[in-house]
Formats: structure tokens, C-alpha cells, sequence
């Protein structure tokens, strides 16, 4: 059985267990809200429903994004899951909108419960339950990569101190005879908004694309630079199709003596050794050369490089290569997201030329995006 079958079947299991559990909590809840006359359990209830209805859309959306990849969508539908998600997010921040109205309207208009011992342990019960569920259903999102998963499972914890929070306020009335019903609801739907809002705008964030994790552009940038002759590795761009679908490109700066033969091999073990070692597929390698055959190279590289270096928007300079005999200079520089590159690239190129008013500049702006 390949990986991504298990990870879907993984998917939906969970994504089952998540929906039964929580409409039994919902069926229940519902039940000891009516009798006894709750707002925060009612909304409670309510609450547990619209975690089935992520469960079932989760399902869906597992589903969808393990189609196989055709000719309109070549690069598969993994992202599907990433609207999957916002879909959850947007249902979440729905459930906290409508909490909070009918909350405020027992504020203006109250009504006063009556608890039941059953309640009471029904509820206890339900807080437990949640406790379990969240804790195991967002393991399994951590397992499999799952964005919409992960999310259900953090919002079932979540949802276990609302709860919490509901079971204190009957205890309150049960003891106190003081009602904190609505005040508490209020707290839920603003709790349950929140989630929705942050939830929302992570997965907005997937579907923009972000900065590549660190640690995966350190990985990466490492495996390439292992292999003999590689001086460095750039421009590295890693573009997210979907859970566990990353596909790169990279620059790799390499020696001037280097054939076409050499780096065609050099190429394909890099390949294997990255998507073995990260899951990462490159699927572009450029290549910068280096000066080999002469010493002055160096030190014009690093002069070149002091003065690069000297201005606050240039964050890297790598892809050096001079010809002393045409008398030209090229290389890349990072430019950090506060200056525009046109200017930049003007700037460096006129101290450039001060320097070596003999040659002539060739500078390309790159942009910071895992450097």
C-alpha cells in the first residue's frame, strides 16, 4: 500500500471516529440544554455539531486532493485540502457569530436554568470525552501532515475547556444559585471566533504561500552542499502542492572545470538524495560557476563582495564569476523586501564600477525566500 493511500485511509478513520463521537456529544447535550433550560450547554451542543460537519468536510476533502494527478492538474489536487480547511475555519467562525447573538439575547432577556445531578455528570462526561478525542485526532493530523486534521483535533481540546467552563457554571447555579449561563455562552462564542479567525488565516496563508519551514531549507541546502566541488547552494524556492507534495528548485555554485557529463550526474544524485532524505522533489537545478584557474579571481570576488556586503539592503552576494580577459563581472545578490531591486541593483552596480571602472557589471537581484 503506497504512503499517500495510508495517509488518506488514516484520514478518514479518524475523521469517522471524530464525526460519531461528536454527534452522540451533540444528541446528549442537546437533551440536558432543553430540560434543563441551558444556553451554554445548548450552545455547547451546538458547538460539537459544527466539529462533526469539519469531520465530514475533512473527509471530503482527503478525498479530493488524492485524486491522481491528470492533464488539466498535473501537479495533482493536494491543495483542495487546503480549502477544505478554510471551508472548517469559515463553518467554526459561523457557530462563534450565531453563539454570540443568541448569547447576548439571554443576557437582555434571561431565563434561569435547572440542573439535574444527571446533567451534571453528562457534561463531566462530555469533557472527558473531548479530552480523548482531541488528543488522539490531532495526533493522527501530525502524523499524516494534515492541516484540516490537526485543526479538528487542537478545536476538540479547545472545545473541552468551553466545556469546562459550562460544567463550572452549573455547578455555580447548583450550589450558589447564581446563573452565569449567558456571560459564559458570551466566552464560548468569543473563544469559538477566535479559533476561527486563526484557523481562517493560516490556511490563507498555505494558499498565498509562505516562507519555507527553516529547518527543511537548512536540510535541503545541506544535502547539496555534502557533494565534492559544490561551494554553495542558492535560491532556493520550495513550492507547496498540498500536504507532503514539496516541489524545489536551487541554484548550486560549482567549478568552472566541470563538464556537462559531470553535472548531469551530479544532478540526478541530488535528486534521488533530497527526495529520499526530505520528500522534497527538485525539479530545477541552475548552476553558477566559480573561478578555478586564477588567484586574482578570488580576491576581486572578495572585494567585490565587501563592498555588497556594506549596504544594509543586501542580505547575500553568491554566483560570482569574473573573466578578466573580456573584462566582464556577474553575480546575484539577495535584496532584503525594503528596498525595490531596480534601485538596488543600480546602486551596487555604480560602487562596483568605481572600484573596477574597467569592467563591465552584470548584477541580478534575487529575492529573500529561504536565505
Amino acid at each position: 500500500m503506497s504512503t499517500e493511500t495510508e495517509r488518506k485511509k488514516i484520514i478518514v478513520r479518524t475523521s469517522i471516529i471524530g464525526i460519531f463521537t461528536n454527534i452522540l456529544l451533540v444528541i446528549f447535550k442537546m437533551i440536558v440544554g432543553i430540560v434543563s433550560n441551558s444556553i451554554a450547554v445548548i450552545l455547547d451542543a451546538v458547538n460539537n455539531l459544527s466539529d462533526a460537519l469539519s469531520s465530514v468536510i475533512t473527509i471530503v476533502g482527503a478525498l479530493l486532493a488524492g485524486r491522481a494527478p491528470d492533464k488539466k492538474h498535473p501537479l495533482g489536487y493536494g491543495r483542495i485540502e487546503y480549502l477544505t480547511s478554510m471551508l472548517v475555519a469559515s463553518l467554526v467562525l459561523y457557530a462563534g457569530i450565531t453563539s454570540l447573538v443568541e448569547s447576548i439575547r439571554k443576557i437582555i432577556h434571561p431565563e434561569t436554568p435547572d440542573y439535574s445531578v444527571v446533567s451534571i455528570v453528562i457534561i463531566a462526561v462530555a469533557v472527558f470525552v473531548k479530552v480523548i478525542l482531541g488528543t488522539f485526532v490531532k495526533k493522527q493530523g501530525e502524523k499524516v501532515n494534515s492541516g484540516a486534521l490537526t485543526a479538528s483535533g487542537s478545536d476538540a481540546l479547545f472545545d473541552a475547556i468551553l466545556s469546562t467552563s459550562v460544567l463550572v457554571s452549573a455547578l455555580v447555579f447548583t450550589i450558589f444559585h447564581i446563573s452565569l449561563e449567558s456571560y459564559v455562552g458570551v466566552v464560548i462564542a468569543g473563544f469559538i471566533i477566535k479559533a476561527g479567525i486563526e484557523m481562517f488565516i493560516e490556511t490563507l496563508n498555505d494558499i498565498l504561500g509562505q516562507r519555507a519551514d527553516k529547518e527543511l531549507v537548512l536540510k535541503v541546502k545541506g544535502l547539496i552542499r555534502e557533494e565534492e566541488g559544490v561551494r554553495g547552494a542558492y535560491d532556493l524556492i520550495i513550492n507547496d502542492y498540498g500536504p507532503n507534495k514539496k516541489i524545489a528548485s536551487v541554484h548550486m555554485e560549482l567549478p568552472d572545470t566541470m563538464t556537462v557529463a559531470e553535472v548531469d550526474v551530479l544532478t540526478r544524485r541530488l535528486e534521488e538524495k533530497v527526495y529520499k532524505e526530505t520528500a522534497v522533489i527538485l525539479t530545477g537545478v541552475g548552476v553558477y560557476s566559480y573561478n578555478t584557474h586564477n588567484d586574482d579571481a578570488a580576491a576581486i570576488r572578495d572585494k567585490v563582495q565587501k563592498i555588497v556586503m556594506s549596504h544594509d539592503f543586501a542580505l547575500q552576494m553568491h554566483g560570482f564569476y569574473i573573466d578578466q580577459v573580456k573584462k566582464t563581472m556577474r553575480f546575484d545578490t539577495v535584496i532584503n523586501f525594503g528596498e525595490t531591486p531596480s534601485k538596488a541593483v543600480a546602486i551596487l552596480t555604480k560602487a562596483v564600477n568605481e572600484e573596477f571602472p574597467d569592467y563591465t557589471v552584470t548584477i541580478s537581484p534575487d529575492v529573500d525566500v529561504s536565505d
